[in-house]
Formats: C-alpha cells, structure tokens, sequence
C-alpha cells in the first residue's frame, strides 16, 4: 500500500504505529485506495462498512421496484 500510494515501504507501518501522521491529502488517498468515505472510515457504529458500501453500490442500477422490494427485505431482517 505505501508504494500504491507513492511513498516508501515503512509509511503506512509509520502511521500505524503512531510514529507519523498523515498530511491530509494523504488520508484522502488512504480513503480512496480503500475506496471509502472519510466518513466510512471514522464511522464506529458499522462494523461491516465494506458490505454497506457494496449493497449501495449495487443498489444504484436497482429499479424502483427492486428498490421497494430490498426495502422491505431490510426492514424484515432488521426486525428479527
């Protein structure tokens, strides 16, 4: 990942350790090599933030009736 991002071997394992932090333009590429939001990646409350984000991209080409229906599915699942 630090050479994906530009930078040598030790850089993520620097910010991992809390020996270095990242610029903030830094963290906007960490989030996108993850393809995540910044909020996605300080969200504490989903722990299957990866999942969430497939199904709402997935979920884009639905139709408005597949829509309703994985609604309702949600919604069921959510309830038991």
């Amino acid at each position: 990942m630090s050479i994906d991002l530009g930078h040598s071997r030790s850089y993520i394992q620097s910010i991992s350790s809390g020996r270095a932090l990242p610029s903030m333009s830094e963290f906007l590429y960490i989030c996108d090599y993850f393809n995540i939001t910044p909020v996605d990646f300080f969200d504490t409350q989903s722990h299957e933030t990866l999942l969430v984000q497939e199904l709402n991209d997935l979920s884009k080409n639905l139709s408005k009736d597949d829509l309703n229906i994985l609604i309702q599915l949600s919604k069921r699942f959510s309830t038991n």
